[in-house]
C-alpha cells in the first residue's frame, strides 16, 4: 500500500486510479493530478536518474539505503508518474535504469518535485487536518479506500480520523455521513460549509499582513492562500481567482474599503473569493429574504451590491442578491471607520490613508524617542486615535464646539501630557488648517496618556515586590518566614511581617501581595500557605513575585489619575458601542422561544460557533429563574458570554405590533436582548447593563417607548438614559 502521496499541479486525471478513482482524483482540488509513490523520498529517486547516465538498481538501493527487492518494486510506478510530464522511465536487464525526455521537460519535472506536497503519514494530527481539507474540497460522496489510498494509511485508520473530523465539523452544524456501499459525504447548509472553510484557513494559514494590500500590492494575498510556510499544503482557493476578486475590489474607490484595517480587507476579500469559488460550483447560498429585505437600500448594500456588479463582469457569472447581503454583514462587521463630511470637508479629509499619516505625525510630534513603541499599539493607534481623530476631523471643519468635563482635573494633574498634546494638537492645524481648542486638546491627552500607561506596563523592567506576611500565631513566627522568604528572593522584594490588627488600608495599599496562615476578610492579593512554608509554597511565591517585578508599582497616587482616563475611555466606548449598535428587529409573531435564540445569535454574529455560545448563555439563565414578565408584557433576556465582544442591546417584537403566539412566548409583546462580554470589565459593564434594567421598571416612558415605538425613539431615548448614567459615573471616579 502506498505510504504518501504526492500532489502535482497539473491538468490531468490520475493514470493510477480506476474508473471511480479517477473521478475522485480530478474533484480533490481544480487543476491537481494526484501522482501515487510508493516512498516518501521518491523524488530522490528522479534526482538521480536525472544525472544523464544509467545507473544500476543496486546503486540506487545502497545510495537510498534501502533494499534491491524494494527499489525493484517501487520504480514499478514511475513510468506512470512520469508519462505527464513527457518524461520516460528506462530499464535494461544487467545494464540499469535511467530517464529519457527534452532537457525542459525533465526540468520542470524536477522543478514540481522541488515543490512537492508531502506527508508523514505517521504524523496523526497532520494527517487529520488533511482529511478535512479533502472534505472540505469536495462534498461529494468518496470511499474510505479512496482516502486510504491518498494518505497510505489502513481504513480503519481513516474510519478513527473521520471521528476526530466530525468533531473539528461540529460547532459549524455540519455532519460527515457515512454511507455503507456508496462512500463518505458532508452534509449541512452551504452557509455553515463557507464558514467552516474560513475557519479551516484561520487555523491553519498564517494570515498576518502587512499594509502592502493597502498599497495595493497583491503579492502579499497570493502569498497568504498559497502560503508558502506550508508549501502549499493548504492551498484551498485557486491563485487566479483570488488575484481576480482582489482586482475587483480594488476597481471600486470607496473610502469605507481604504479605511479597513489590514485583517478586515484580507477578511473581506476571503469572504468573497469563497463566495466566488462555490458560486462556480454551482453551491449556492439558502435563500432568506427577510435579510434581504432589511438590508436592502443601506449603504453598505449598495456597496456590496458594487462589489457584486464587478463579480458578475469579471467571472461572467449570475450571484444571487442573497450572496450581496452576506457581503454587506461581512461590511457591517468589518473595522470600518466612516467619515461623514459635508461636500467642502470632504476635500480637506480625503481618507483614512491620509488621516493615518497624520496620527503617525502626531505620535512623532507627542515623544520622538517612544514614537516607534507607540506606533505598535494597534489598540491605540487604530482603534483610538485614528478613530478619535474622525469626528474630531467632522466638528473642527464644522466648528462645532464640544464639552470636555475632565478638562480642568487633565490640566491639573496631567500637565506635562496635555502641553505635550498642545503640540500634536498643531500638526492637525498645519495639515487641515484647522485650530485645536483646548476641550478637543484635552480628549486628545486621555488618548496618549493611556498609551504611555500600556507602554509602561509592558516594559520588561524589574522593580522589587512589596510583600507583607501574615501568620495566627504572631509576629514571632511572621519573622521567622520573613527569614526563610528574604535568604531565598535575596533583594528581590521589600518583606514586612504584620499582624492581625496591623492591616490598615495604608498597608494594604502599599502591598503587592499578602502571605498568610489564615484566611483574612480583606480586599488584597493574599497567597495562603502553611507557617512551615513547604516547597510548593514556596515556587508558588516565586510565581508571586515573578508576575509582581514586571508590574507597575500598585496604587501609587501619581498613577491613580491616569487609571480613571482608561476607565473614562473604556466606558465612553461602551457606551458609544451600546447606542450605535442598538437594532429593533420585528419578527415573525410564531416565532418560538427556541427560533428567537437563533435569530439573536444570527443578529449578533456571522460564525456559528459565536453564535452557539449566545444561544447556550441564554438558555442556561432561563434555566435559573424566568426572565418573561408577562404581567409587564416583556422578556429581558439577559447573559453573559464569549460570542460578543462588546455589550448588547436588542429589541424583538412581532411584526403586527401585537403579542408573540408561540405558547412559550405567551404574553409578551417585546424581548429585550441583553448580552455582556466575558472580559475584564465585568462590574463596569453589568452595571451600565443593570443600570438600564432598572429603568425599565421605574420610567414607565422607557417600557412604552420599547413597547410602541420605532427604532430611532428608542435609541433616542436610550442615548438619553446613558447620558444621565456617564455623568453619575464621571461624578463617581
Amino acid at each position: 500500500m502506498p505510504r504518501f502521496c504526492l500532489s502535482i499541479d497539473w491538468r490531468h486525471k490520475s493514470s493510477r486510479c480506476g474508473a471511480a478513482g479517477q473521478d475522485e482524483a480530478e474533484s480533490v482540488g481544480e487543476g491537481t493530478v494526484l501522482i501515487w509513490i510508493l516512498h516518501r523520498e521518491c523524488s530522490r529517486y528522479l534526482i538521480m536518474l536525472n544525472e544523464d547516465k544509467v545507473i544500476s538498481v543496486k546503486n540506487l538501493a545502497e545510495r537510498m539505503n534501502l533494499s534491491k527487492r524494494t527499489v525493484q518494486r517501487e520504480l514499478e510506478y514511475l513510468g506512470r508518474a512520469l508519462k505527464e510530464y513527457h518524461v520516460e522511465f528506462c530499464s535494461k536487464t544487467g545494464t540499469g535504469v535511467w530517464l529519457e525526455g527534452a532537457r525542459e521537460d525533465r526540468d520542470r519535472l524536477l522543478r514540481h518535485l522541488s515543490e512537492k506536497d508531502t506527508l508523514d503519514a505517521s504524523d496523526r494530527p497532520e494527517r487529520r487536518k488533511r482529511l478535512i481539507l479533502e472534505i472540505l474540497k469536495d462534498k461529494t460522496l468518496k470511499k474510505l479506500y479512496y482516502y486510504s489510498e491518498l494518505f497510505g494509511v489502513s481504513e480503519a485508520t481513516i474510519s478513527a480520523d473521520l471521528e476526530a473530523a466530525e468533531e473539528w465539523f461540529e460547532p459549524f452544524n455540519l455532519k460527515i455521513i457515512r454511507k455503507p456501499g456508496y462512500g463518505i459525504s458532508i452534509e449541512g447548509r452551504e452557509k455553515d460549509f463557507r464558514l467552516a472553510l474560513r475557519a479551516f484557513i484561520d487555523e491553519n494559514i498564517d494570515t498576518h499582513f502587512i499594509r502592502d494590500i493597502y498599497e495595493e500590492k497583491d503579492q502579499a494575498l497570493f502569498e497568504l492562500v498559497g502560503s508558502k510556510n506550508d508549501k502549499n499544503i493548504y492551498k484551498i482557493l485557486n491563485n487566479d481567482l483570488l488575484l481576480r476578486v482582489i482586482a475587483c475590489i480594488q476597481r471600486i474607490k470607496d473610502r469605507r474599503l481604504l479605511n479597513l484595517t489590514e485583517n478586515s480587507y484580507v477578511g473581506l476579500v476571503l469572504h468573497v473569493t469563497i463566495a466566488v469559488n462555490r458560486i462556480l460550483k454551482k453551491e449556492i447560498l439558502e435563500e432568506n429574504q427577510a435579510m434581504v429585505e432589511s438590508l436592502r437600500g443601506n449603504d453598505d448594500f449598495c456597496l456590496a451590491g458594487r462589489i457584486v456588479e464587478e463579480l458578475c463582469k469579471e467571472f461572467e457569472i449570475e450571484i444571487p442578491e442573497i450572496e450581496t447581503a452576506y457581503i454587506c454583514l461581512h461590511i457591517k462587521g468589518a473595522k470600518v471607520q466612516q467619515i461623514e463630511l459635508d461636500e467642502d470637508s470632504r476635500a480637506r479629509v480625503s481618507g483614512q490613508r491620509e488621516l493615518l499619516e497624520v496620527v503617525n505625525q502626531m505620535i512623532d510630534r507627542f515623544d520622538p524617542v517612544v514614537a516607534w513603541q507607540l506606533k505598535q499599539d494597534e489598540e491605540f493607534v487604530v482603534h483610538g486615535l485614528a478613530a478619535h481623530l474622525q469626528p474630531t476631523l467632522v466638528r473642527l471643519a464644522n466648528n462645532m464646539k464640544i464639552e470636555n468635563p475632565l478638562l480642568d482635573q487633565i490640566k491639573r494633574d496631567y500637565a506635562a501630557i496635555f502641553e505635550r498634546c498642545r503640540s500634536v494638537a498643531e500638526v492637525i492645524e498645519e495639515h487641515y488648517g484647522y485650530p485645536v481648542p483646548e476641550p478637543e486638546i484635552g480628549y486628545l491627552a486621555i488618548h496618549f496618556g493611556a498609551a504611555m500607561v500600556r507602554l509602561e506596563s509592558s516594559r520588561e523592567v524589574k522593580r522589587k515586590v512589596n510583600m507583607g506576611v501574615v501568620c495566627a500565631s504572631g509576629i514571632g513566627i511572621s519573622r521567622l518566614m520573613c527569614s526563610r522568604i528574604n535568604r531565598f528572593f535575596n533583594d528581590r522584594i521589600n518583606l514586612t511581617a504584620y499582624g492581625l490588627n496591623d492591616l490598615s488600608p495604608y498597608v494594604l495599599e502599599r502591598t503587592d501581595f499578602f502571605v498568610s496562615t489564615l484566611q483574612l476578610k480583606e480586599a488584597a492579593d493574599i497567597l495562603y500557605v502553611s507557617p512551615l512554608l513547604t516547597a510548593r509554597e514556596m515556587e508558588q511565591i516565586a510565581a508571586k513575585v515573578r508576575e509582581y517585578e514586571h508590574m507597575p508599582a500598585v496604587r501609587q497616587e501619581d498613577e491613580t489619575f491616569t487609571r480613571q482616563l482608561e476607565e473614562v475611555n473604556y466606558m465612553a466606548a461602551q457606551i458609544k458601542s451600546l447606542i450605535q449598535r442598538f437594532q429593533l428587529v420585528r419578527t415573525d409573531e410564531t416565532v418560538t422561544f427556541e427560533e428567537l435564540l437563533v435569530r439573536v445569535g444570527e443578529g449578533q454574529t456571522p460564525y456559528a460557533d459565536r453564535q452557539k455560545m449566545i444561544i447556550d448563555a441564554l438558555k442556561r439563565r432561563e434555566t435559573m429563574g424566568s426572565q418573561f414578565f408577562p404581567d409587564f408584557s416583556f422578556a429581558l433576556l439577559h447573559a453573559r458570554t464569549a460570542g460578543v465582544a462588546r455589550p448588547v442591546f436588542t429589541v424583538f417584537k412581532p411584526e403586527t405590533g401585537k403579542q408573540f403566539l408561540s405558547p412559550d412566548m405567551k404574553g409578551i409583546r417585546a424581548a429585550i436582548i441583553m448580552l455582556m462580554p466575558e472580559e475584564e470589565h465585568v462590574n463596569e459593564n453589568a452595571s451600565m447593563l443593570g443600570y438600564l434594567s432598572q429603568k425599565l421598571v421605574e420610567e414607565d416612558e422607557f417600557l412604552n417607548t420599547i413597547m410602541t415605538g420605532e427604532e430611532e425613539a428608542i435609541r433616542g431615548l436610550l442615548s438619553r438614559y446613558l447620558k444621565k448614567y456617564f455623568n453619575r459615573y464621571l461624578d463617581k471616579i
